[in-house]
């Protein structure tokens, strides 16, 4: 199993040159740990391919080792075979379960195979509140019982009964945690309000593949069958859009020239409606996109002259995990934009840096962010807040000219596979320093 990286580990960047190159896009962290998840709904093998080298990854093997499972991890290959033939334990090691918001997608499974979970609240980025509700509801209507004081206890005395659910949010992880719910309760599960963005429907595909009955899959309301067991498969994460759509916003923000492969065109359909409105014209083929040198690079107007707003929702609206990156990007591009953030109030925290390296913004208040491009960033040392600010500011710092520093590393590992090499092979100067 790949080691994770070390916490005191930094990155030395060289900025102010334009990316070029090809890269592929990696595994869809979102995807693959559901996915991981779902490996204990079956004693037989489950494969993973196309598997990110990420933090989380790493994490979410560890947890389902320490939970009873065989893992056969092959950093090389990019994939993952785990067998829960015994699953020994129901408690979730802390040290591991508070890294990451996803270890509480192990809750369900767990509930089939030993009846009970516990663990800790679920960690990840600080971002804003990240309600739990749809989970605990749902749960509690298919017959598990749920407790919270200093973690997360979870009962089920028989075999959870099939309901009609409505999820009060389309919450991507409540969505997921029903989904592993519904698929070995006895009767028919209803999921209202689903998400139904391409991770969710990656697990959907998994769980079809492993034999259960699911019915909606990559639409809002869900029809699951439960089935009596489940086997074995192997299934392939889906490409990861934000790290796509992250390397598309640094070229357009260096003024350089990329093409990123093994992509989807059909996840980028509002993403690229966004970079048209900051002067950003993306080329699509069948499984890539490219973003050309001779941009605009204008801000476009809204029609009567208006500034225009970009916000994020759920899918398929602007991804909120591209904020950031997009943001960045603006402060490149000529014209005025209001960012919107709506889905977490912690999230645009991360622009004061961006202001200490140079940026012409305006931090309305915790949802909002006005940008006026384009600013001559200059170099800083910093360090990484979270995975998605971590990485917009490392943007920042590839625009800057001169000698930047991005610490707390680890965090952008969380979600960005061997994010320095991927640079330099865009032509980057960075390096990883102890």
């Amino acid at each position: 199993m790949a080691m994770p990286a070390k916490n005191n580990s930094f990155l030395r960047i060289d900025g102010g040159r334009p990316l070029h190159g090809t890269i592929a896009a990696s595994g869809n962290k979102n995807a693959a740990l559901p996915m991981l998840a779902a490996c204990l709904l079956t004693e037989q093998p489950v494969t993973l391919e196309n598997l990110p080298e990420i933090g989380d990854v790493t994490t979410m093997l560890k947890i389902a080792e320490t939970l009873g499972c065989t893992v056969e991890h092959k950093p090389e290959q990019r994939s993952a075979t785990v067998t829960a033939r015994r699953v020994s334990s129901s408690n979730l090691p802390p040290e591991l379960a508070s890294q990451l918001r996803a270890g509480v997608l192990f809750a369900a499974p767990m509930l089939h195979r030993t009846g009970r979970a516990a663990m800790p609240p679920p960690g990840g980025d600080v971002i804003g509140r990240r309600r739990l509700d749809p989970h605990l509801q749902g749960l509690v209507a298919m017959g598990a019982k749920i407790e919270f004081d200093r973690e997360l206890s979870f009962q089920a005395d028989q075999r959870l009964q099939g309901a009609d659910v409505f999820l009060t949010e389309a919450s991507v992880t409540g969505t997921e945690q029903l989904m592993l719910a519904a698929v070995l309760a006895q009767g028919q599960t209803v999921i209202r309000n689903a998400a139904c963005e391409p991770h969710v429907q990656n697990l959907g595909e998994m769980l079809i593949s492993m034999g259960a009955r699911i019915e909606g899959n990559g639409t809002p309301t869900l029809v699951v069958e439960g089935v009596e067991s489940l086997h074995g498969t192997c299934c392939r994460v889906g490409s990861d859009y934000a790290e796509a759509g992250s390397f598309i916003a640094f070229a357009a923000a260096t003024g350089g020239e990329i093409t990123v492969t093994d992509i989807v065109p059909d996840h980028y359909r509002m993403t690229a409606e966004v970079f048209r409105q900051l002067g950003i014209e993306l080329e699509f083929g069948r499984d890539r996109v490219r973003v050309g040198a001779d941009q605009k690079r204008t801000v476009c107007h809204d029609f009567g002259g208006g500034i225009p707003v970009i916000d994020d929702g759920v899918w398929p609206q602007f991804p909120s995990d591209l904020m950031s990156v997009c943001i960045v990007l603006a402060t490149q591009v000529r014209g005025t934009v209001l960012f919107f953030e709506k889905m977490y109030e912690s999230r645009m925290y991360f622009v004061d840096r961006l202001i200490a390296m140079g940026a012409n913004a305006v931090i309305c208040d915790p949802h909002r962010v006005v940008v006026i491009g384009p600013a001559k960033l200059h170099p800083i040392e910093l360090s990484s807040p979270d995975i998605r600010a971590g990485i917009a500011l490392l943007g920042g710092a590839l625009c800057a000219r001169g000698e930047s520093i991005v610490r707390n590393v680890h965090l952008i590992d969380r979600g960005y596979q061997n994010i320095e090499l991927k640079l330099q092979q865009l032509g980057a100067r960075i390096s990883r320093e102890e």
